[in-house]
């Protein structure tokens, strides 16, 4: 049970914790200096790069095991344009080309135009890249980090990091996606077995 021992600790301690895993972590701190560069308006890195990166730590895995991709997300409300991301994705390429896995950059102010294709459930548009970070369909994949220009890490997880530290996958009630739920959580346990995926209710 040693890949529980930060469970349990205070909010504070878990985020000193995650920060210091993060900045002990090579590709995470290349790809968030890149972003930093980048510039894009209230853009993170987020989710599965940063939770199943401490997953390995805890638990003696290689790093970037079982990491498909990094997401990254941006909100740019002046343009919402397949184009205008795709000059964004463009300009980034060249940048992330090292990146032991892709890079996927997305415009949370466009989301709603293909989320219901893609989903099959209607979004309304979102407000920032948090309030899509709030939206997850798993609490425990809600955080984002960015290093800001004092090289400190903003990390943003509205609903803490207990989730991850204690290994335990829980639904998100404000999103509705139960099947993107279901299938994280039968991926994520066949990478790690020792998380407990909570049911839907």
């Amino acid at each position: 049970m040693d890949h529980l021992r930060y469970s349990g600790l205070t909010a504070t301690e878990q985020r000193a914790i995650l920060a210091e895993m993060i900045s002990d972590d090579p590709v995470l701190t290349g790809a968030l200096r890149i972003l930093r560069d980048l510039e894009l308006p209230d853009s993170w890195v987020v989710s599965g790069a940063i939770y199943n990166n401490v997953w390995n730590r805890l638990t003696n895995r290689a790093p970037m095991h079982a990491v498909k991709d990094i997401d990254i997300f941006y909100f740019d409300a002046t343009d919402l344009s397949y184009d205008a991301e795709d000059v964004v994705i463009r300009r980034a390429a060249p940048l992330f080309a090292d990146m032991p896995v892709p890079v996927e950059i997305r415009n949370q102010a466009r989301v709603h135009l293909w989320f219901k294709d893609h989903f099959g459930l209607p979004l309304s548009p979102l407000k920032s890249s948090r309030h899509s970070i709030d939206g997850f369909a798993a609490k425990t994949h809600a955080v984002g980090v960015r290093l800001m220009a004092d090289d400190q890490l903003d990390i943003y997880a509205p609903f803490g990091l207990e989730p991850i530290f204690g290994f335990r996958i829980l639904p998100n009630p404000v999103n509705a996606n139960r099947g993107a739920y279901e299938a994280k959580g039968v991926r994520a346990k066949a990478a790690w077995p020792e998380l407990v995926v909570e049911p839907w209710e």
